[in-house]
C-alpha cells in the first residue's frame, strides 16, 4: 500500500508493535540539493514526532532501523555524521523520553560503537527500564542474520555445556534467544523511500507481520502517515495459516 491519507483508526484495530525501516534521507537532502548528512538530521525530527504518536495513540512498542550491520560499507564521512548524530540524539533526548514514560532498549551488536556511545546506550535503557509506556527499540549495528546467529550460538553452547540436547531445539526454543523474545513479534511493518524489501530487518520476528510500503522519504513522514499505515493494517484479516472462514469464526465466537 502506498496511498498516505486516512483517519486514525480506532485504537482497538491498532498494531501492538510497529516495526520501521527509515527509508530516504538521504534522497530528500538530494533533492533539495543539501548535503546527504542534512537528511540525516532531519529525520531525526521525523523520529521524535512518530515517537511522541505511537506514544498518544498507545501502540505498545515501536522499532526503528536505526543502523544496520551493512550501513558501515557507506562512506566513511557519512558514517561518522551518523555516529555523532546518534550520540547527540540519544545525550538531548533520554530526558524527555524518560518524562514521557517511555522505555528505551537497543539490540545489535554494539561492541562496534565508541565507548562514549556505549555508555549513553546503558544510561538510557538503565534510566528508562521501569517506564511502563511506549517501548521504543532501537536497532543499531543490527541485522536479522546477525541476530538468528547470535542465537544459535547460544543455543550451541547449552548444548555444548550439556545443559541441552539436540531433540530439545525448537521454534519456540530458539526464539527464546533472539533479540525480542520478550515483547509482541511485529504486527506491522512499514518501509519508507519506495523500496520494496525488508534488508534484513528482523527477520525472524517479521513471519507474519504486514508490510506497508510508502514512496514518502522518511524525513517527511509524519503522523498523517503513520495512520494511513495503521488504517492499512485495519482493514486487512490477519490468518496466520487459517482460512477465512476460520478468522470469521473465531471473531464471532
Amino acid at each position: 500500500m502506498t496511498l498516505d491519507a486516512a483517519v486514525e483508526p480506532p485504537r482497538e484495530l491498532l498494531p501492538r508493535h510497529i516495526a520501521i525501516v527509515m527509508d530516504g534521507n538521504g534522497r530528500w537532502a538530494q533533492q533539495r540539493s543539501l548535503m546527504r548528512t542534512a537528511g540525516h538530521r532531519e529525520g531525526a525530527k521525523a523520529v521524535r514526532r512518530i515517537v511522541k504518536a505511537c506514544s498518544e495513540r498507545g501502540i505498545e512498542v515501536l522499532t526503528l532501523f536505526a543502523f544496520s550491520s551493512e550501513n558501515w560499507r557507506r562512506p566513511r564521512p557519512e558514517v561518522e555524521v551518523l555516529m555523532n548524530l546518534f550520540l547527540t540524539t540519544l545525550r538531548r533526548e533520554i530526558r524527555r523520553l524518560h518524562t514521557a514514560n517511555v522505555r528505551m532498549r537497543f539490540i545489535g551488536d554494539r561492541s562496534a560503537f565508541a565507548a562514549t556511545l556505549q555508555d549513553y546506550i546503558a544510561k538510557a535503557e538503565q534510566r528508562t527500564a521501569a517506564n511502563t509506556g511506549l517501548t521504543l527499540v532501537i536497532a543499531a549495528n543490527y541485522g536479522g542474520r546477525w541476530d538468528i546467529a547470535q542465537a544459535s550460538r547460544r543455543v550451541a553452547e547449552e548444548a555444548a555445556a550439556g545443559r541441552l540436547r539436540p531433540g530439545e531445539v525448537t521454534v519456540e526454543l530458539l526464539h527464546q534467544y533472539t533479540c525480542l523474545a520478550d515483547l509482541p513479534e511485529p504486527d506491522l511493518f512499514i518501509r519508507t523511500g519506495g523500496e520494496q524489501r525488508i534488508s534484513n530487518f528482523l527477520l525472524w520476528q517479521l513471519a507474519y507481520t504486514e508490510l506497508y510500503f510508502t514512496d514518502r522519504l522518511w524525513p517527511d513522514f509524519d503522523v498523517e502517515a503513520l495512520d494511513a499505515a495503521c488504517a492499512a493494517f485495519a482493514s486487512r484479516q490477519r490468518r496466520f495459516g487459517q482460512t477465512s472462514e476460520q478468522v470469521a469464526g473465531v471473531a464471532d465466537a
